[in-house]
């Protein structure tokens, strides 16, 4: 199967790609957190984060976000002029605001407008368009009116994260409804939901043997080695983590530091990667990296941490 790390806003931006890349590799594709078109611009930081001069990463795919051909099409220029041959289409954000524009998830209950995302996707053919999405925004079965035109769309693969957009994260992943979707879709079909080790990724991969591969989010920010363990069957030891951890952080810390000025800018980009990062490591060490106020704190309570696991 391949392994691909998901998108995730304020976390898999260009330079935890690159340094995860260079530190952990074995993954064979990274997905960029989505750009969208709206009030008639593409955010700068979203471009920064795509322009090829930002990515040593060479297996990137952009994600984009969008409820007409019309927010599409400026994004596909951008991508295009960039030299990307790939898009994924995010069908799947849970997040409200985007939602209530039909964005992601809310999108999914409006088979007109993903008709229209579809007859884009088939009148820009130099590109491989990719869809991430979701089993629906409140119903379990809102895919089922899709379903015809994803399959009728050329698409290189679907990834499926089975939950709906109104539970977010909450509920359980739905592996029984996540089959059904399995069956019916006639293209390679990617699993994204909740796999946070060796054993999960080893439990969907038997379960689901025609499987093209699976999505890492939330499990490959705790465990950046995941994609390690997948291609070698066996997990990590702790030492082993975190030893790659330290060198991860260390090359994050010193491009941060050139680009970043003061504590408060530099702690509000760093320390959130600890609320998912090592879930395992000892609470008093996990507490004192996200209490650190400043970067003299912050790096002493980080090198202690890792001294500890």
């Amino acid at each position: 199967m391949k392994i691909y790390s998901a998108p995730l806003q304020g976390f898999t931006e260009a330079v935890w790609r690159n340094v995860h890349n260079q530190v952990f590799g074995s993954i064979d594709g990274y997905y960029t957190p989505f750009l969208r078109y709206e009030h008639g611009e593409i955010r700068s930081k979203d471009i920064r984060d795509v322009e090829r001069k930002n990515n040593t990463v060479e297996n990137l795919v952009p994600q984009i976000i969008a409820a007409t051909p019309d927010e599409m099409r400026p994004l596909l220029e951008l991508i295009r002029n960039e030299g990307y041959k790939c898009v994924d289409i995010n069908m799947g954000c849970s997040f409200p605001l985007q939602a209530r524009k039909k964005h992601g998830a809310g999108i999914l209950p409006h088979p007109d407008l993903v008709a229209g995302i579809l007859d884009e996707v088939k009148r820009n053919d130099d590109i491989l368009f990719s869809i991430k999405m979701r089993l629906g925004w409140q119903e379990k079965n809102e895919w089922h009116a899709l379903m015809e035109m994803i399959n009728a769309t050329p698409l290189s693969h679907v990834t499926m994260h089975p939950r709906l957009g109104i539970e977010q994260y909450k509920k359980p992943v739905d592996i029984d409804a996540f089959a059904e979707f399995y069956n019916a879709c006639q293209h390679p079909v990617v699993y994204n939901g909740d796999l946070l080790t060796l054993h999960d990724i080893q439990r969907v991969e038997n379960e689901f043997p025609k499987l093209k591969g699976v999505m890492l989010g939330r499990g490959l920010l705790a465990n950046p080695a995941l994609g390690i363990e997948y291609a070698t069957g066996k997990e990590t030891t702790g030492s082993e983590r975190a030893e790659m951890v330290r060198e991860m952080h260390d090359k994050m810390h010193d491009v941060m530091a050139q680009r970043l000025q003061g504590n408060t800018q530099y702690l509000s980009k760093l320390k959130p990667y600890w609320e998912y990062l090592l879930p395992d490591m000892l609470k008093r060490d996990k507490k004192a990296i996200l209490k650190a106020t400043t970067i003299d704190k912050y790096m002493h309570a980080v090198n202690e941490g890792l001294a500890n696991y």
